[in-house]
């Protein structure tokens, strides 16, 4: 069987690789991106807006153009995240749920129906009976994206019209997992916790706490330190949506634009965010910041820091991937303003923390990074979301079991508000591809074959 195996795979690796001769041949955009690495523009949305270059013009009819990098920008319905951010902390509140009713209509709500909605929120949050024995079963889960994923797919048998298209009742389902998401991904881990014999710790939403304080005081069964609650907040605002083109948003777009239910499309959603190249990768980052740590003792040297780097890039360190994860991304190239806004946060915290010196080996580790993957590249390459989420949630106390179903439990309202514009637009997504094969193929009866 081994060897069957062996001959399988080696077979598969040299028919289903695709020389460059022949994707130019054949005009492929692999990645649905452009030779420029832009994004192949397959849709429209009212939702996130990612911005990291310009185009330039070269002629007077605007049909030349370059591409030229600037400091990305990520807005929500029009509204520039960062702003928003920066003046919520000015004024020290929690705005989440102003965010989630922001993507899920278009508008910023007013005082009153944010009261409203609010208070709607807070209502959906506790889980019933038969959800609650759904988490039961995975308590031997130790993956907690495998366990959300389980979850979430398994809830459509507590909806007793959970295979509706019905705006009304997706809105409702959407809604629902919305408010539900930070209790399933806290109920999660405390029963996997309960599962290796530590005592079962299961506290019940306040419905007077925000929906990050919420989390925070759910996980650990106690209130968080309101500082904390507040980057916290800050944290699911910025995971909140990036576009229709980033992969889990476009998978559940595509799975939703076939006619599934909202739980096989969320839930789709979250196994393409547990991927390593996606919402995996700030698990990996801290993963490969231990194993940096762990091989450079002295934290102040720049050159066996810069050393290890390149180790990294040789592939002779870390996973031999080639990769210098928490770098890089398909859209920004000066810098991702989610990753300069967690970096000042993080600064901040450490010193409170007395883990200075490890954000001062984040700082240099981004510094000498940015230079060898922009030389290496030819292009500008930044830090991303992925390099600091990690370790703000590392000083908060947070597992890094858990980073990834955060960044889910904050992407379910990207999700949820890209799924109901799919329904309204209600065109199944059906890309083309071109087959490798010209020539037909004769069959050969099976005594004719070597």
């Amino acid at each position: 069987m081994e060897n069957m195996q062996k001959k399988i795979e080696k077979l598969t690796l040299i028919n289903d690789m695709l020389t460059p001769d022949l994707i130019r041949e054949k005009n492929v955009k692999l990645g649905l991106r452009n030779p420029d690495g832009t994004g192949v523009v397959v849709g429209i949305t009212t939702k996130g807006n990612v911005v990291g270059y310009e185009k330039v013009f070269d002629d007077d009819e605007k049909k030349k153009f370059s591409i030229r990098p600037i400091p990305g920008r990520l807005f929500y319905c029009g509204y520039d995240v960062i702003k928003i951010v920066e003046e919520v902390a000015a004024e020290q509140k929690f705005c989440f749920d102003e965010i989630v009713y922001l993507l899920m209509t278009g508008e910023l709500p007013n005082q009153h129906d944010l009261k409203k909605f609010v208070r709607d929120l807070s209502k959906r949050r506790a889980l019933s009976k038969s959800e609650r024995s759904i988490i039961m079963d995975e308590v031997q889960n130790d993956n907690q994206m495998y366990a959300l994923h389980s979850v979430i797919s398994h809830m459509s048998r507590c909806d007793p019209t959970a295979d509706s298209t019905d705006t009304n009742d997706v809105l409702r389902q959407c809604l629902n997992l919305i408010a539900k998401f930070p209790t399933i991904v806290a109920y999660n881990y405390n029963v996997s916790r309960f599962g290796k014999g530590n005592d079962l710790k299961i506290v019940r939403p306040d419905p007077e706490l925000s929906t990050a304080e919420n989390f925070l005081y759910m996980l650990k069964g106690e209130k968080p330190d309101r500082y904390e609650a507040l980057l916290f907040d800050i944290a699911l605002i910025l995971h909140a949506d990036h576009g229709g083109g980033n992969n889990s948003t476009f998978t559940v777009r595509t799975v939703s634009s076939s006619g599934a239910n909202t739980y096989m499309s969320i839930a789709a959603g979250i196994a393409s965010l547990s991927g390593h190249l996606h919402g995996g990768a700030n698990e990996t980052v801290k993963m490969m910041m231990k194993d940096l740590m762990k091989n450079v003792k002295d934290w102040q040297n720049e050159k066996k820091v810069k050393a290890y780097l390149e180790s990294l890039m040789a592939r002779k360190g870390f996973d031999r991937s080639g990769k210098i994860f928490g770098f890089g991304h398909a859209v920004y190239t000066i810098s991702d303003p989610r990753a300069v806004i967690l970096k000042k946060h993080a600064e901040k915290l450490a010193k409170m923390k007395g883990a200075y010196d490890e954000f001062l080996l984040y700082d240099m580790v981004e510094r000498i990074a940015t230079g060898l993957l922009s030389g290496r590249k030819g292009k500008s390459i930044s830090a991303n979301v992925d390099f600091y989420s990690g370790f703000v949630y590392q000083l908060m106390g947070i597992p890094k079991e858990l980073y990834t179903p955060i960044f889910a439990m904050s992407r379910v309202v990207g999700w949820s508000a890209h799924r109901l514009e799919q329904i309204v637009q209600g065109k199944i997504i059906r890309p083309a591809y071109i087959h490798a094969t010209v020539e037909e193929k004769k069959y050969m009866p099976i005594n004719r074959r070597k």
